[in-house]
């Protein structure tokens, strides 16, 4: 089976991180989120990706390339027009066939060829959440998908898509996605995925939707934080490091180094980071970061930032200095 993994948005939620970085590369629980992706659809079988990238999007080919055998097929989208324009590019440039598609910022468990019906032109992954209005819900009647709406103000279903669809009828698909970017109909000043999935069933395509409970979202930093706490849990990494504790589930990547310090539990630190003289709890810390003198909580530290002083909370992006006095 071929995937098509769209990971080009700017992840504006996410800034400051995003600013330095692609949102598929921020660290969860050890590894990017690309990585983890990667790494479930591998198990499932897939050994074909196209990959839409955006900005910076050669790190993204540079990490898939060094890290994965799979035979994967990268795609820029250049200017941010929305998740269909997205999809629209990829599949133009791929043969039809039926495909995965799973969005960029997206950590999903679970066999799911399970709940996947196959005979019918697209099985939606969905999942009920409390607050439906940043998603695209679904109406469902009997076994089929009726209604989608891209993030509804008041929303008449709490059924949202959660990024992970497989298209059984590509050519259907692929024509609707020519008709929403060639008409410029546009939700929300975007062409959206959505859309063209209402245009599908309003020509007598046949959707149902499959439950995706195993599924993380990656496109906050508290989601990003609850994800790697869920990861962590499951995973069970344990280390052991001379002068320090640490408390799992905790990874601590080989290069990485702790002097002096309380670690964990739900603590991801990346390769190369050093921590000092400090506790971290519930954060992650990117790679080649420095933590010295700090109490952290709840917090995300970029990629090569630099952290000294007294802190209960930080959000701080790639190759930030922050110092404060502890007087």
């Amino acid at each position: 089976m071929k995937a098509i993994i769209p990971a080009a948005g700017i992840g504006s939620r996410l800034r400051p991180h995003t600013h330095t970085l692609p949102k598929a590369l921020l660290h969860v629980a050890g590894k990017p989120i690309i990585g983890h992706i990667l790494d479930h659809l591998v198990e499932l079988g897939v050994g074909e990706a196209v990959i839409v990238i955006g900005a910076f999007g050669e790190k993204t080919k540079e990490y898939v390339k060094k890290n994965y055998q799979l035979k994967a097929a990268f795609v820029e989208q250049k200017k941010r027009q929305g998740l269909g324009h997205s999809l629209y590019l990829a599949m133009q440039a791929t043969e039809p066939e039926p495909v995965l598609i799973v969005y960029g910022d997206t950590i999903f468990e679970g066999d799911i060829a399970g709940g996947i019906d196959f005979s019918v032109d697209g099985s939606l992954g969905v999942k009920e959440v409390d607050d439906p209005r940043r998603f695209g819900t679904v109406e469902i009647e009997g076994d089929r998908i009726v209604r989608l709406v891209e993030k509804p103000e008041k929303p008449r279903s709490n059924l949202v898509i959660v990024g992970v669809n497989f298209i059984n009828n590509f050519q259907l698909l692929l024509s609707c996605l020519t008709k929403i970017v060639e008409e410029d109909i546009k939700t929300r000043g975007e062409y959206q995925l959505t859309d063209a999935f209402q245009l599908m069933i309003d020509e007598g395509a046949r959707l149902t939707a499959f439950s995706m409970e195993d599924w993380f979202d990656c496109g906050k930093p508290e989601t990003i934080l609850a994800t790697n706490r869920h990861l962590l849990s499951k995973f069970q990494y344990k280390s052991q490091i001379k002068g320090s504790v640490v408390i799992a589930p905790t990874f601590i990547s080989p290069s990485a180094q702790v002097h002096n310090s309380i670690v964990g539990p739900h603590v991801s630190v990346a390769d190369g980071a050093v921590i000092r003289n400090s506790i971290v709890e519930d954060s992650i810390i990117g790679q080649r970061a420095e933590v010295t003198d700090c109490l952290l909580k709840g917090s995300l530290v970029g990629d090569s930032a630099v952290v000294q002083g007294k802190f209960t909370q930080l959000n701080v992006g790639d190759s930030s200095e922050i110092k404060f006095s502890l007087v």
